[in-house]
């Protein structure tokens, strides 16, 4: 049963040497995956608030990213159409500015082996910078900007985006064709999807 090979992957990430430390710690992989999702959310890694509370994108920036998709809290989190699986699943700690890189590996790991249980997914929606390079092949040269404003380029596979971070506020600022042109057609793609 599909359930039970989700909960196998779960255990397996879990209990895996490179998490040895967080799960000492006891802190679980965070995450969710289902057979029913039809839209993927690759985001970096969970934040500090995500993981003391349990709960993926439990923050502005998850707020920001709900509003982009347009979808509410029980779409986002009880509809089984939405599979969030971050870069890493584990909170990197805290840097300079900001977040703390998801592991190198991390994703080459343990995506593949949840894709495989996620046979319906049409749609990966590609939240900032690591998840764009990981899934476009992204040259160390290219910018995010370009890829996002050539969103279209990957359609209908992948959506590449931006990190809503408000961080990036001056950003939405600077590039205001992002709001007139590219969120009108991610919700319609999600609306879609999740119809």
């Amino acid at each position: 049963m599909a359930t039970s090979r989700f909960d196998e992957v779960f255990e397996e990430i879990r209990t895996d040497e490179q998490n040895a430390e967080y799960t000492a710690a006891g802190i679980d992989p965070l995450y969710f995956a289902g057979p029913d999702a039809r839209i993927m959310v690759v985001g970096q890694a969970p934040g500090r608030i995500a993981q003391d509370t349990h709960i993926v994108w439990n923050d502005k920036s998850g707020d920001r990213l709900r509003d982009w998709l347009g979808v509410d809290r029980d779409a986002f989190y009880d509809s089984g159409k939405l599979a969030i699986v971050p870069m890493d699943f584990y909170f990197p700690g805290k840097g300079r500015s900001g977040d703390l890189p998801p592991r190198k590996g991390f994703a080459e790991k343990w995506h593949p082996r949840l894709l495989e249980l996620m046979p319906k997914i049409e749609l990966t929606v590609l939240v900032g910078n690591y998840a764009n390079r990981y899934y476009l092949g992204m040259r160390s040269k290219d910018k995010l900007t370009d890829i996002v404003r050539d969103y279209r380029s990957y359609l209908p596979k992948y959506f590449p985006l931006v990190h809503p971070s408000p961080r990036n506020q001056i950003w939405m600022k600077k590039n205001p064709w992002f709001e007139q042109d590219v969120l009108p057609e991610l919700k319609a793609r999600v609306s879609k999807l999740m119809g």
